[in-house]
């Protein structure tokens, strides 16, 4: 829902959005805290009705800042991450790494080591190469970490192609069908170093409907029934990923987050009854249903192109550089005119970046009122994989984050500058 002030303009956190483009410039990713909290809060309660035991681990790779990891860290969450990099700046944040848990499908020794000194909770291990590195790095010490594995489980979201994860055909995990993922567990729990909590599998991202989830809680129990009567092993924890969808045009329908939690429960709870296992605790790994509503990008609006009977280009101050989405795997969103969000459309146009590709393209065929270059621009529901995925191409500096909050806007990550973006580079003549 779009909240206005008594002057019309769009809000968020209860700041003017106008204001904020002038304190802070454009382009400008904000971000509303309460909302923000509130998400997280939805998925706690809807788990909590069902009394089962669970995590809510905030997928950080769709925002990895210290700010959101700390709000995360106020909510009683746990935290997902995938380099060094997002591991750094949970460390940097003062997340507790007990509450940690570390993906990826190629983690390097380095980064394995990181992990370990940092005393992180879980490793989610996804290849043999893995496994061999962590043997490795612990031998000779009476060390042990928390492993899960995660198996690619021959489940298809209906989704982008780019953004699958649980079909056979996968970069991810292990693969259940062959036989490697009964290989990886023989291996695992023959380790004096590696204690395995469960089982992990990630079908997808921005998913609308909760079958895939029935059908991936329906898979894991049986494999872990079979797996128990051969190996004597049955799961603490199963960790059923993420993928949960937003609302980002009129035509996404989510489900909320009690209508996945409270089927995903009562499946489990059914499946569990046929077999001779303890009930596990659940994990979730939402990240775009935490964080994507809440995030809005502010723009100022410059040249305008209109091509007779065919289409009118607006051109913004930003664009693939900072939200690559919609060039990369052709997300659609929704704009509108922060001083006047509520007003009726006089014209439709295309939304197009400011960087050198036909491609930047933001928006396609939006309806606004008339505009006027020095306007700015909202695009709405842009909180999740825009500046994780932000680049400095055009050597552009990524843009300043805000978070707001009851009406108190704050800087949490600065704009970068030119010297920012030529810090790093030598000189070749000298």
């Amino acid at each position: 829902m779009v909240k206005t002030n008594t002057q019309g303009h769009l809000t968020i956190g209860g700041c003017d959005a106008i204001d904020l483009a002038h304190n802070f410039g454009t382009p400008l990713i904000v971000y509303d805290v309460t909302k923000i909290r509130y998400q997280f809060e939805q998925f706690q309660a809807a788990f909590d009705e069902t009394k089962i035991n669970y995590e809510i681990s905030y997928a950080s790779k769709a925002l990895a800042i210290k700010a959101i990891d700390q709000v995360i860290n106020q909510e009683q969450g746990h935290l997902d991450v995938v380099s060094s990099g997002e591991l750094m700046t949970a460390v940097a944040a003062g997340f507790p790494m007990a509450k940690v848990s570390f993906h990826g499908n190629n983690k390097t020794r380095a980064e394995l080591n990181l992990a370990l000194d940092q005393h992180v909770g879980t490793i989610i291990v996804d290849n043999f190469y893995e496994l061999t590195l962590l043997e490795q790095l612990l031998a000779g010490t009476a060390s042990q970490i928390n492993v899960m594995l995660r198996l690619a489980p021959g489940i298809t979201a209906h989704t982008h192609e780019y953004i699958q994860t649980g079909q056979v055909d996968s970069k991810f995990g292990f693969d259940i069908a062959s036989g490697q993922a009964e290989q990886a567990l023989k291996q695992v729990l023959a380790s004096q170093h590696l204690h395995l909590i469960g089982y992990h599998a990630h079908i997808g991202s921005q998913i609308m409907a909760v079958n895939g989830f029935s059908a991936l809680v329906k898979k894991l129990v049986k494999l872990s029934a079979n797996w128990q009567e051969k190996y004597g092993y049955q799961p603490a924890v199963l960790n059923l990923g993420g993928g949960f969808g937003i609302q980002y045009t009129a035509n996404d329908q989510p489900l909320l987050p009690k209508n996945f939690i409270h089927q995903i429960v009562t499946d489990l709870k059914a499946e569990i009854a046929k077999t001779n296992l303890n009930l596990p605790a659940i994990w979730l790994e939402p990240g775009r249903a935490i964080v994507g509503t809440a995030g809005y990008s502010l723009y100022t609006i410059g040249a305008r192109k209109e091509i007779p009977n065919l289409r009118t280009y607006i051109s913004v101050d930003g664009g693939m550089g900072d939200n690559i989405r919609p060039s990369l795997y052709q997300a659609k969103y929704q704009a509108l005119l922060a001083s006047n969000p509520l007003a009726s459309p006089t014209q439709t146009v295309t939304v197009a970046g400011r960087y050198c590709e036909s491609g930047d393209i933001l928006v396609k065929n939006q309806p606004l009122p008339d505009t006027s270059p020095g306007d700015i621009l909202a695009v709405l529901a842009t909180g999740a994989y825009g500046y994780s995925m932000a680049s400095n191409y055009n050597r552009v500096g990524r843009p300043a984050v805000v978070f707001a909050e009851n009406g108190q806007a704050k800087l949490v990550v600065k704009r970068e500058t030119a010297s920012d973006l030529i810090r790093l580079d030598l000189d070749y003549l000298n």
